[in-house]
């Protein structure tokens, strides 16, 4: 996993990362099962595992769970919050595990972030024959007036920040060893207050995490005086921040 500059945000807002990131929808849990193929007696891992957000996920799906997390301040996050998972330092391009050593593979919110084919030669080497790569994100619904206007708001400060929404995570595909077998698009929704699912969520956001404190405050205040022009979250009360999930699963061949 190169580890892009713009990700040491992550080092600064570990601890805020879970709290303002969107769950999973039911969805997701039956393409680990149906499609990826985890269950009772296979061994997954997670690449770019972070604070271990999608960690329940996979625990629903009954596999053993190995978690790889460049990051000590995110890893440290989820040693605590699953202290019953194995979590290894490491990067998708150097997992500290043994050849054909894990029956699947998950990258949760991840993957863009070291889409390459060291990485994928890396993952190849680590699964076993027909072994199953799933990659997931929850992606804005920017089809939504108040969403795409936040984005335009965020997007200011990306830089060169390697991210889902811009699609370039696809040109390591079609990769040696690797062949497609399902892609999917579900609805998912952050029920929350506009403070927790909005203004958090922006916060946690790398490359606004990693921004000097100044510019950041400076950020907070542009999110707070979003919310509080904008009618459907300044109510005060719970919002349903839209959200698409996009699955996508590769088979070792």
């Amino acid at each position: 996993m190169r580890v892009h500059e713009q990700s040491r945000g992550y080092h600064r807002g570990a601890r805020d990362y879970a709290a303002g990131r969107p769950g999973y929808p039911p969805e997701a849990l039956a393409w680990l099962r149906e499609v990826l193929h985890i269950g009772p007696g296979s061994r997954v891992l997670e690449v770019g595992a972070g604070t271990g957000k999608f960690i329940p996920v996979l625990r629903e799906a009954g596999g053993d769970i190995v978690a790889v997390e460049p990051i000590a301040e995110m890893r440290e996050q989820l040693v605590r919050a699953h202290p019953d998972v194995e979590a290894l330092a490491g990067t998708a391009e150097a997992i500290p595990l043994p050849d054909a050593s894990v029956d699947a593979m998950v990258c949760a919110q991840a993957f863009h972030w070291f889409a390459t084919p060291a990485a994928l030669a890396e993952m190849h080497r680590v699964l076993v024959s027909g072994g199953m790569l799933g990659l997931i994100w929850n992606g804005r619904d920017e089809g939504v007036p108040w969403v795409a206007a936040l984005s335009e708001i965020t997007n200011r400060h990306e830089g060169d920040t390697p991210r889902y929404r811009t699609g370039a995570w696809r040109s390591v595909f079609p990769a040696p060893g690797f062949e497609p077998v399902d892609e999917r698009h579900v609805r998912n929704a952050h029920i929350g207050t506009a403070e927790q699912v909005v203004l958090r969520r922006t916060l946690s956001v790398s490359f606004i995490a990693g921004l000097p404190a100044e510019q950041r405050d400076e950020v907070e205040r542009d999110i707070r005086a979003f919310i509080a022009r904008t009618p459907e979250l300044a109510g005060g009360g719970e919002i349903a921040f839209p959200y698409e999930t996009s699955m996508y699963a590769y088979r070792r061949r």
